[in-house]
């Protein structure tokens, strides 16, 4: 891996913590902003280095080895990030998403939009299976935000499935995974065991996390690998998908308790003219094109740095 300075391993902390703010918000991905702060590959690639090799050269060759072949610095830092947002900035965006929905999703509209062009960008060349798989990513993912959550669900065995999933969506791009938990019937269940420090549920679903990570990474790994063109196409797809979902203008159809909780299970996207009460159209137009532009201007230091 690539020498780095304090100043690099600050930056990743920022990135980390800029991905768990987006984790909180339902429709939008961590690995989105992964994928844009330029880090998405080396992630799936340190991740893929815990494996029975790494603990070979634990013992063989202690600590410091083991700890350079896992790129521990690097994942030390992001998840420093991580975990930072999740217990500091989460409370912020929870605020602004039950108090100020419009701005916060013209915000990342901008932001996820933007990210298209970044990552179709990467694309070494267009042809039918690329356009086809760009189709299939964005096809999924709109059909996956569509679906109805489905009843709470307890066992742990399905706990332990739920966490997998969930992780997995959260380090693809365009797929939220507490949107899927919403899903899989697994989130009241999941809320309530953190809030009530349910040991044994937390568990079961942070085994099936951490499963689902280290085989999904080895997957997505090889995609890279072998099919970098068709996995960056359908990886845009899946985010070109998103976009719908995190449209800031909607009316709610139908909806659900989760514990404390109310969430939309059925609403549609309409005009931000047709909607009832203030609009805030000029102020959520500068936030997305805020959002828009953060993303080249990010790529431009990026270029020069």
């Amino acid at each position: 891996m690539e020498n780095r300075n304090l100043l690099h391993y600050i930056i990743i902390t920022l990135k980390g913590m800029a991905m768990g703010a987006a984790d909180v918000v339902p429709g939008v991905s961590g690995g989105t902003i992964a994928f844009i702060s330029g880090i998405y590959e080396e992630l799936v690639s340190s991740i893929n280095n815990i494996d029975i090799s790494l603990f070979k050269t634990l013992k063989k060759d202690g600590l410091k080895a083991a700890w350079t072949q896992l790129n521990g610095n690097f994942l030390f830092a992001l998840f420093v990030g991580i975990f930072i947002s999740l217990f500091s900035l989460a409370t912020a965006v929870s605020w602004l998403l039950e108090n100020q929905p419009i701005l916060l999703w013209s915000f990342f509209f901008g932001l996820v939009a933007a990210s298209i062009f970044f990552i179709g960008k990467a694309l070494e060349k267009w042809n039918v299976a690329t356009v086809a798989m760009l189709l299939a990513g964005a096809a999924i993912a709109y059909f996956i935000t569509t679906l109805p959550p489905n009843e709470n669900v307890g066992s742990l065995p399905y706990l332990f499935l739920s966490g997998a999933i969930a992780v997995c969506a959260m380090i693809l791009p365009g797929i939220s995974g507490a949107f899927i938990l919403v899903l899989l019937g697994s989130y009241k269940t999941i809320l309530d065991a953190v809030h009530e420090r349910d040991v044994k549920i937390v568990m079961t679903v942070a085994l099936g996390a951490i499963f689902g990570l280290l085989s999904f990474a080895r997957l997505l790994k090889w995609m890279f690998k072998n099919y970098k063109n068709l996995t960056l196409a359908i990886l845009t797809g899946f985010i070109l998908g998103s976009l719908p979902k995190i449209w800031p203008w909607k009316k709610v159809l139908e909806t659900k308790t989760f514990g404390e909780k109310v969430i939309p299970i059925a609403e549609k996207n309409i005009s931000p003219f047709a909607f009832e009460g203030d609009n805030q159209v000029l102020y959520a137009a500068l936030l997305a094109i805020l959002g828009f532009s953060l993303i080249f201007i990010l790529e431009k230091v990026a270029s020069k740095e």
